[in-house]
């Protein structure tokens, strides 16, 4: 095996990249290691190249391995790695995020990225190693890409910054932060952001780029010199002659046509005027020409044009599409309580963007499982997204949640579950579902705001409103630009940034951004933060209308959790032997019993009355019986000496004979029979914990 090693000290640990020729049919390969975490990452691009879809045929695949982390997971018959979870995804979506705007705009072969987590220490996350070894695979390929991407997390614990820390630090730090970003020239450009806080200012993350931007820079450098020593020639795409008086005749048909087009409020409209000017560009074309011209080109450069009128628009005359200032907001509106059997909901409207949220709460028993490479556990709260084709006018197959659906929903757990009071405060799982009605953009966001309001309707105390927004960027290669507020479609599609950014009025809880150019100064960064804190503040304000405070009382149809703690060594007197009393306690309230080992215990049902029920039914089981105390009790055995009577369900005691009568007593069976209830009082208690009992006694 041939190989060269690099190393480069980062973080107080040794960053070692390590090219050999172990995967050589690949068009680059690397394996990165920081500390024992160690990450594969290849690329190979097609050979030939792929018909025009409208987007770059890229695909990222980020895989874990059990056998990473020492571990034999999966169901009792299937040891095998299937589905990745959802963190997999969303680490597979946060290296596409940052790769895909570095390669060339009209490049049609497909690329496919695959990064396979090797070993993994449990202190050093794969995700960042990852993204490092994805940029020097493409850099060191022919694959023609304008890297390398540098990137680190940051954290802030106590008021200090910290270089990518490890999972405990992170754990209680109160920003974790991924930064991804180009060096240009003396600078350095923001491409890709992903991170949360706790309600954290935006002052914080700000200087979070400050901290980290010397380091980013070093990591350039380092793989710049990689590149320099080992990279192979880039691939060079054939331009191919098309005909040169097609640009000029669809550029003077669209003219003023195309932004009459573009430039109206309702989108239905635009999008309806839009389509129908493309088929008159076709037919006028072809007419002209007198036989069928390229889509492929006349697509193109009617997106061109698009792209161009839209930023000229933004640059000179501050224009929208739908008419709003640069910072305005589209019309909000929110209700909650739609739903009559649910346990909480909330309807998010901005613009025809639409997103209900509904709330279910269960059991801890219904926490999900979690069973990963890197997490093993409990989850006590998720979000799930769902983008259902009829939300944007469209039939599409309905299968399985997407990367997208996924990476959504994600975004907004994050965002929330700051805000989620802790299991002690309210012992339930709490799982929300957004269903986005209709979609003209920034539907994550919405997600959020109408999570928040489902929170609210259902009861569930949660710190504070939150909600989310999208900003956009229009620039140009003179380096002037223009941030937008609250981002629609074309805006999306044609603009150069989508941030997002979710939180309450105290601060930020999640921050997202990729971008479609090379990335963004840091001050355009500053100037979104700011303006996101400004459109957040006002969205909220709409939404505390709605609802501001979290109602009082749970919803008659969630379910009723008590809460008892016991001792833990009378565990096993709840259970029983081989689960008889707790299985006899369920089968006869019908109530959820969950028994964590420090003996507090949940109990759960639908009905209050089942709940309590099965509550003073363990009360009794586990309950310290005192000296003193008088019980009606039922004789359950007779021996020659005695009687054992049972008091509480589960403990009994004795009484001697000599404590049946006044008298002498010369047969147990003459004052007492199997099934008698008598009247006992308790005499003494053992060492051992035995009861004695007297009957003579509770009769005085």
């Amino acid at each position: 095996m041939k190989s060269e090693k690099f190393k480069l000290e980062l973080g107080k640990k040794d960053l070692i990249v390590e090219v050999s020729n172990l995967v050589e049919q690949a068009s680059g390969s690397v394996f990165v290691r920081y500390g024992d975490t160690l990450v594969l990452a290849t690329c190979v691009m097609a050979k030939q190249e792929k018909a025009s879809q409208g987007f770059f045929p890229l695909t990222v695949e980020y895989e874990e391995r059990y056998y990473a982390a020492g571990k034999i997971k999966g169901a009792r018959y299937i040891k095998r790695e299937s589905r990745p979870s959802d963190e997999a995804i969303c680490n597979g979506r946060l290296i596409d995020r940052a790769i895909r705007p570095l390669f060339p705009k009209d490049f049609n072969k497909e690329i496919q990225v695959v990064i396979t987590v090797l070993s993994w220490d449990a202190e050093n996350d794969p995700d960042v190693v990852s993204l490092l070894a994805a940029s020097l695979a493409l850099s060191i390929s022919d694959i023609p890409w304008a890297g390398p991407i540098s990137t680190a997390r940051v954290c802030k614990k106590e008021n200090e910054y910290v270089l990518n820390p490890d999972y405990e630090t992170r754990n209680k730090s109160n920003l974790d932060l991924v930064i991804a970003g180009v060096k240009n020239n003396d600078d350095f450009l923001i491409n890709m952001l992903e991170g949360n806080g706790e309600e954290i200012d935006e002052n914080s993350v700000a200087e979070s780029f400050k901290f980290i931007k010397d380091h980013l820079k070093k990591i350039s450098d380092f793989q710049e010199e990689i590149i320099k020593k080992i990279g192979k020639e880039k691939f060079v795409q054939e331009i191919t002659v098309e005909n040169l008086n097609l640009e000029n005749d669809i550029k003077n048909f669209l003219k003023e046509k195309l932004e009459k087009a573009l430039f109206q409020k309702d989108k239905l409209k635009r999008e309806e005027d839009v389509n129908q000017l493309k088929e008159n560009l076709i037919v006028s074309l072809n007419e002209k020409y007198g036989e069928p011209c390229s889509e492929k080109i006349i697509s193109t450069i009617f997106d061109q044009e698009t792209d161009r009128i839209i930023h000229e628009a933004a640059l000179l005359h501050e224009k929208r599409a739908d008419g709003r200032k640069l910072d305005e907001l589209r019309e909000i509106s929110g209700e909650v309580g739609l739903l009559p059997r649910t346990h909480g909901s909330g309807l998010f409207c901005r613009g025809i963007t639409k997103a209900l949220s509904i709330l279910t709460l269960g059991a801890p028993e219904d926490q999900q499982i979690l069973e990963g490479m890197e997490i093993s556990g409990k989850k006590r709260f998720f979000h799930h997204y769902n983008f259902p084709p009829y939300s944007s006018g469209e039939i599409k197959p309905m299968r399985g949640p997407g990367r997208r659906e996924i990476g959504h929903g994600m975004l907004a757990e994050k965002a929330l579950l700051p805000l989620i009071p802790s299991f002690d405060e309210f012992p339930y799982t709490i799982r929300i579902v957004t269903e986005i009605l209709s979609s003209n953009g920034s539907t994550s966001m919405a997600s959020v705001s109408a999570a928040s309001l489902a929170l609210m309707d259902a009861g569930v105390p949660a710190k504070s409103l939150a909600t989310g927004i999208a900003l956009g960027l229009m620039s140009d290669e003179k380096g002037n630009y223009k941030i937008l507020t609250d981002i629609q479609g074309p805006e999306d599609h044609h603009g150069d940034m989508d941030f997002k950014i979710a939180g309450t009025k105290q601060g930020i809880t999640a921050i997202q951004m990729d971008v479609k150019c090379t990335g963004i100064t840091e001050q355009i960064f500053q100037e979104a933060l700011e303006r996101g804190k400004k459109a957040r503040h006002e969205i909220l304000d709409k939404m505390e209308k709605v609802i501001s405070a979290p109602r009082k009382e749970l919803s008659p149809f969630a379910p009723r959790i008590l809460t008892l703690q016991i001792n833990p060594e009378k565990i096993r007197e709840v259970i029983g032997p081989g689960g008889k009393i707790i299985n006899e306690i369920i089968a006869q309230t019908g109530a959820a019993i969950d028994i964590e080992d420090s003996g507090l215990i949940y109990i759960s049902s639908e009905k209050e009355e089942s709940a309590q029920k099965a509550l003073e039914w363990i009360k009794n089981i586990t309950r310290e019986v005192k000296a003193g105390e008088l019980f009606q009790g039922t004789v359950k055995r007779i021996l020659d000496f005695g009687a054992f009577v049972e008091i509480l369900p589960g403990q009994e005691g004795m009484v001697h004979i000599s404590q049946l009568a006044d008298y002498r007593v010369n047969k147990v069976e003459d004052i007492v029979k199997i099934g008698d209830v008598i009247p006992v009082k308790v005499i003494g208690i053992d060492e051992q914990g035995r009861i004695n009992l007297s009957l003579k006694e509770a009769k005085r």
